[in-house]
């Protein structure tokens, strides 16, 4: 193990700075929390007031880092096999803009897997750039999307040789991976940047059991959600870039035009001391969430009415795809009659247990270094209990195909459409239009609609069904029942 891995170099400067006790005349307002609410500082304690703090001479600027921040990013870069990492602290969604638009110019072919987050729909409005969507496998029998094969992959790529860059997202939210290490080497030999979306991936390289990380397989630039499954607080993500695709002076200032100039402090400690803590017992921990995970998942599959899948059948019915992440629990829900979101609400209210997500057939679980085993099993037995009351019950069923579907191509690129003219329309009207908005289901957050696409019959009924299960759907009115089209 690198021993430099130990230590936090941002997290001890801003401790040192706090226990200095200096008088502070700048930002933030409250002053080190002798401004803050009452009820907020006895509710949280004072200590973290102290360490939120602005960019000073002890602790560095993320703008400009030469510091502290450096230093903590070069450590995240060793430690994740990167060339150069950075910080991010407005999410994953801000990595996916800052990627896109380091990669691409404007009117650049993108080939982009069609499951992508909204965020990288956002990228390519303000890039310009012009997507080649391509779709991703879906399991019939689940209900499901999965993710892109190689298969499409590598056809995609022969299909469009004018295209610049690949867009991937692996692992999609329910933990399926793109099989990176078939899809890079070609596409570099293609001539093309390959740009991953792994939000979901920040603990891949720390442990055998899970498929490779992005960067194991040399892919050029890739976002990772540090606080949706490690040490990361809300907000609080990573980009990685290697090789020599990637202009890293460019990168630099694209992220010093989509970041914030008041970056928080608390935000970038908990990325240094996350990375700290993978690098250092990261294998350990995970040891324990990954046989977690499996326990709960043999016991959910000898649960009549559910049915959770595993690497076994990632691997011999979901062609084509790069492996499972197992620390994800995908527990299909179907045969007990009732839908995800109804499963969902059940142990919310009456369990006490939330979920990461539902869908019309399944819920999802994440299962990370945070979990004890005591948690799995109360998510097992009131998942027992529920299965228990629902005995006799039909399948649930859904719509005419279950899938959510995308739109049409239509022949305007999204930044195009977005900023067409636009028109405000009733939903139910809108057959045949082309959209201006990014719709989507939330989560995942993988869009119906991208600007330039054309509404479809079986979107606006997918979107009226959705939302009366209880989804949450994003880019509509607040009824779901008014959407933009281009004039």
């Amino acid at each position: 193990m690198d021993e430099d891995q130990f230590k936090t170099p941002l997290f001890d400067a801003m401790v040192a700075l706090a226990e200095s006790r200096k008088v502070s005349f700048h930002t933030p307002g409250h002053k080190s929390g002798k401004g803050i609410s009452t009820r907020f500082r006895k509710f949280v304690g004072p200590r973290i007031f102290s360490i939120d703090l602005t960019t000073l001479d002890e602790v560095d600027s993320l703008q400009a880092p030469k510091g502290v921040i450096k230093e903590a990013q070069t450590l995240a870069a060793s430690a994740y096999g990167a060339d150069r990492s950075f910080f991010l602290i407005n999410g994953t969604t801000g990595g996916n803009h800052a990627q896109v638009l380091t990669a691409c110019s404007p009117n650049d072919t993108v080939l982009v897997a069609r499951n992508a987050h909204k965020s990288v729909m956002a990228g390519l409005i303000f890039s310009g750039a012009k997507p080649i969507f391509y779709l991703p496998l879906v399991d019939e029998e689940l209900k499901m999307t999965l993710n892109v094969t190689t298969e499409a992959t590598l056809a995609a790529i022969d299909a469009n040789p004018q295209a610049k860059v690949l867009l991937l997202t692996s692992p999609n939210y329910y933990g399926i991976c793109a099989d990176l290490k078939e899809i890079v080497p070609y596409a570099h030999k293609k001539g093309l940047t390959v740009l991953v979306d792994e939000a979901h991936g920040p603990h891949l390289r720390f442990h055998p059991d899970l498929p490779p990380s992005a960067m194991d397989v040399d892919v050029d630039l890739a976002v990772q959600s540090t606080h949706k499954i490690i040490g990361g607080m809300t907000q609080a993500s990573m980009l990685h870039a290697k090789g020599p695709r990637v202009d890293m002076t460019a990168l630099a200032a694209v992220l010093k035009l989509v970041q914030s100039t008041s970056p928080s402090y608390i935000l970038m400690a908990s990325l240094d001391l996350a990375r700290m803590q993978m690098a250092t017992e990261g294998k350990a921990l995970l040891d324990k969430a990954i046989r977690l995970a499996q326990e709960a998942r043999e016991k959910i599959n000898k649960t009549p009415g559910l049915f959770c899948f595993d690497s076994a059948v990632c691997k011999s019915r979901f062609r084509g795809m790069g492996g499972l992440d197992v620390t994800k629990l995908t527990i299909t829900v179907r045969d007990l009659g009732l839908s995800g979101y109804e499963v969902s609400r059940l142990l919310n209210t009456r369990f006490g247990i939330q979920v990461e997500m539902a869908d019309p057939f399944n819920v999802l679980v994440i299962v990370s270094i945070g979990d004890r085993k005591d948690d799995l099993n109360r998510l097992v037995d009131a998942l027992r209990e529920i299965a228990k009351e629902s005995r006799g019950n039909r399948p649930f069923s859904f719509g005419k195909i279950g899938l959510p579907p995308f739109g049409r191509p239509a022949g305007l690129s999204p930044r195009e459409a977005f900023f067409s003219e636009l028109q405000y329309i009733p939903l139910a009207e809108a057959k045949g239009r082309i959209s201006a908005e990014i719709v989507t289901v939330y989560p995942p957050g993988i869009p119906l609609l991208v600007p330039g696409e054309q509404v479809t019959e079986e979107i606006i009924e997918y979107v009226t069904e959705m939302s009366q299960l209880g989804a949450t759907i994003d880019g509509l009115d607040a009824q779901n029942s008014t959407i933009a089209v281009v004039k």
